[in-house]
């Protein structure tokens, strides 16, 4: 049993300095990081919008999350703050620098958040996703929906949501 745990991803990862560890998965674009110090850190993954809770492949955009960086030690870019004050970043796994938003999108699990970014990387990558019906895109057009527009459509004074 000892051999095991200590095969497992997060036993092999070293704490970052610029980040923290993963220890909350709020949805498909959303965690939250607790920092060295010991302070909780809500994170909004840069450049990405997953499904919102109501909508189809919701469940499935946070279960991806939660594989990429459930429990792991990340390094954190903060790129801005947001109105909500949640912080805005680029998040990476220390133990192999993968950058979880980017590989987000390219699975198929999110959406390039067009308002916020011009990343032509992360375009190339929904085009591959949606090219080979890998995630979301395997939905029908019916069923796919841009959150942005989905939450447009859908909010209501009290519904608690964040609309963006």
């Amino acid at each position: 049993m000892l051999g095991l745990l200590l095969l497992s991803p997060a036993a092999c990862e070293a704490p970052p300095e610029d980040g923290g560890k993963v220890i909350r998965i709020l949805d498909g674009d959303s965690l939250i990081v607790r920092k060295q110090d010991g302070t909780d850190l809500e994170v909004r993954l840069f450049g990405i919008d997953a499904p919102e809770y109501r909508q189809p492949w919701s469940r499935r955009s946070r279960e991806a999350l939660e594989a990429l960086a459930g429990d792991r030690w990340v390094r954190v870019d903060l790129v801005t703050v947001d109105v909500y004050g949640r912080s805005v970043a680029v998040i990476r796994r220390a133990s192999d620098g993968l950058e979880v938003g980017r590989e987000m999108v390219r699975l198929g699990h999110a959406w390039v958040y067009r308002r916020y970014t011009d990343d032509e990387t992360l375009f190339k990558l929904e085009d591959e996703a949606r090219a080979a019906g890998r995630g979301l895109w395997s939905l029908s057009q019916k069923e796919r929906e841009a959150p942005w527009l989905w939450r447009r459509k859908n909010r209501t004074a009290t519904s608690g949501e964040r609309p963006e």
